[in-house]
């Protein structure tokens, strides 16, 4: 809690363009809650290090990703946002929360199994204790509450776990954040393969629409789009395409899956992905527009890492000094 707001906390990896998934998923719904929460959110470019990076391609991609937060509506002076790398605490924390998380537990986080087979020529360390710097992201700054989806709760009660372990042994140190409920984001899939989430890592171009691609390939890309032999546009479970599109739609408009069908009651599939390809290019033409105009204003996104970093290091540097207290580590002279 800081002053009267409870806070909140996220973050995306700082890897690749972002694309509508993480903005229809998440950063549409981060821009409404500055309002009733002190909110958080950093560029988890730590996190990308897990897998071999070009030196070059990471820095610019965690400004990019910095950028597209301000660019899609995260006012800086409400939020905090911030590069992950720049607070150290958050790599300090780690270490010693490792020293309080089980192996067998880290062993059973499904993520660590999949990104394993996935790149299966590099499971280094970091792949297995990442579940434990994500915790600390959180705990960091006494999160109350964290948006989480399907793939990302098993980290939520990994966390939970961790502070409670914490807290039984040290007094009341940890806030125990809770899942935010409110208005969960559209889940996206790919457009190649609407049983799989779309992902920035997709070989396959034309399944990932990216936050910064312009109509014409916005267009294209949904023209494409999976569907099925059917013509109807229903919300059914047996029409996966159909309801990935629906959903896009919806989070796109506003508009239920009810106003939907009637909407395109009677028309046929080509009818409907031209609408939703450019319903999302006009949702998205601002976005790009705004970070595009950041991209050449140097001085202030600067000003912005800045200044934001400064309120991330107060909060985060004051857990950090209580548990280095707790545990046992001499008082740093300053």
């Amino acid at each position: 809690m800081i002053g009267d707001k409870k806070v909140l906390y996220s973050a995306m990896q700082a890897t690749g363009v972002l694309h509508i998934g993480n903005y229809f998923g998440a950063l549409q719904n981060w821009v409404n809650l500055s309002e009733e929460y002190e909110c958080f959110y950093a560029v988890a470019d730590l996190h990308a290090l897990t897998i071999r990076r070009d030196p070059a391609e990471l820095r610019k991609s965690t400004r990019n990703v910095l950028m597209m937060y301000i660019a899609a509506g995260l006012d800086p002076e409400k939020n905090c946002v911030y590069y992950q790398s720049s607070v150290p605490a958050h790599a300090e924390l780690a270490w010693i929360m490792n020293c309080f998380t089980y192996l067998g537990e880290l062993n059973r986080m499904t993520q660590f199994k999949d990104k394993s087979a996935k790149h299966s020529d590099n499971i280094n360390a970091g792949l297995l204790t990442y579940p434990v710097l994500m915790a600390c992201d959180i705990l960091l700054y006494q999160a109350d509450v964290v948006p989480v989806g399907l793939d990302q709760k098993q980290h939520l009660e990994l966390t939970r776990d961790i502070a409670e372990r914490f807290n039984a042994i040290y007094g009341d140190v940890f806030t125990i954040p809770e899942p935010y409920i409110g208005t969960t984001g559209a889940r996206v899939m790919s457009l190649a393969d609407p049983t799989k989430k779309m992902s920035k890592s997709d070989e396959n171009q034309n399944s990932v629409v990216y936050v910064l691609d312009d109509k014409d390939t916005i267009i294209r890309k949904f023209k494409r789009a999976i569907t099925d032999s059917d013509t109807r546009i229903i919300y059914s479970e047996d029409k996966p395409g159909i309801m990935n599109l629906m959903d896009i739609y919806g989070a796109a408009t506003g508009k239920t899956n009810e106003e939907i069908e009637r909407e395109f009651d009677g028309k046929g599939y080509g009818d409907f992905k031209l609408a939703v390809g450019e319903t999302v290019a006009d949702v998205l033409a601002p976005i790009k527009e705004r970070f595009e105009q950041l991209s050449k204003d140097k001085a202030y996104v600067d000003s912005v890492i800045k200044n934001n970093t400064e309120k991330a290091s107060y909060f985060a540097e004051k857990t950090l000094r209580k548990v280095q207290k707790k545990v046992g580590l001499p008082e740093r002279i300053r």
